[in-house]
């Protein structure tokens, strides 16, 4: 975040299916914006921050409801993930390192 100063990120956080889908969406909200609390404090601007909580849309796993899972499949689940959603223009005297275009080697996206 510091080092692309322009990017505006969505904080996406997640949880298993364990729990009601009303509850778990409300929870990934609240675990999206702890996530923003904390950035903030760190000196990221809140306006670059975009907190989004998906609850268990999205798992990651055959661990829907109903489904016996073990832990470590729910702990895949709960996960918050950042995700580049745009840039702004920046004035610095400095020029801005170019952000990487192509997928990172080794990522999970």
């Amino acid at each position: 975040m510091r080092q692309n100063p322009e990017f505006q990120v969505e904080i996406a956080s997640h949880t298993d299916a364990r729990g009601s889908d009303e509850y778990n969406l409300q929870l990934s909200q609240r675990r999206a914006k702890a996530v923003v609390e904390w950035l903030v404090k760190q000196g990221v601007a809140r306006e670059r921050l975009s907190p989004h909580g998906y609850g268990e849309t999205k798992l990651v796993n055959k661990c829907i409801n109903g489904v016996q899972c073990e832990e470590t499949q729910h702990q895949l689940n709960r996960r918050t993930e950042f995700r580049i959603i745009g840039t702004s223009e920046i004035s610095n005297s400095k020029p801005q390192a170019k952000p990487k275009t192509a997928p990172c080697d080794g990522c999970p996206f």
